[in-house]
């Protein structure tokens, strides 16, 4: 039998987003929800997940606009956008999240833009590499939980 060359491209990319430290075994336990019923669930988790964390962030970048800074409320943001991201697996940007929460803390300003710029980096990298798997996976057809690789 001939494996589809497709769903072997989109084993590699799945593989590579954990090989590479962006995804950690949440992401799994998503995938692993999924079936019959509702084959998509996990590319609508992660969905949703990126619509509602893009105003987190608006709201994290509005606050970093203010001087002084309003740790307190920084640290609230980032709370629930750290919680958000632990949801779906999102591992780097779950390390800058607690990276930034830390400078919250200690009332370190320049520590949160800098953590702020690379969890926003993180973040983007994530999104497009999500993307392009979900799409991928569209076009594999529905993958059994048996064939797809841990």
């Amino acid at each position: 039998m001939e494996r589809n060359p497709v769903r072997s491209q989109l084993a590699i990319m799945r593989q590579s987003l954990f090989d590479e430290g962006h995804l950690d075994e949440q992401f799994i336990e998503l995938e692993e929800l999924q079936d019959d019923a509702n084959p998509n669930f996990a590319e609508e988790v992660v969905t949703s997940y990126f619509r509602d964390s893009a105003r987190l962030i608006q709201n994290i970048h509005h606050s970093l606009e203010g001087k002084p800074f309003d740790f307190n409320k920084l640290d609230d943001y980032m709370h629930q956008f750290k919680g958000s991201s632990s949801s779906i697996g999102a591992k780097k940007v779950k390390a800058e999240s607690t990276l930034f929460r830390e400078y919250c803390r200690s009332g370190n300003a320049q520590g949160c833009v800098r953590a702020f710029q690379q969890l926003k980096k993180e973040y983007t990298t994530l999104r497009n590499k999500l993307e392009a798997y979900f799409h991928l996976a569209r076009q594999s057809g529905p993958m059994d939980t048996a064939s797809r690789p841990k």
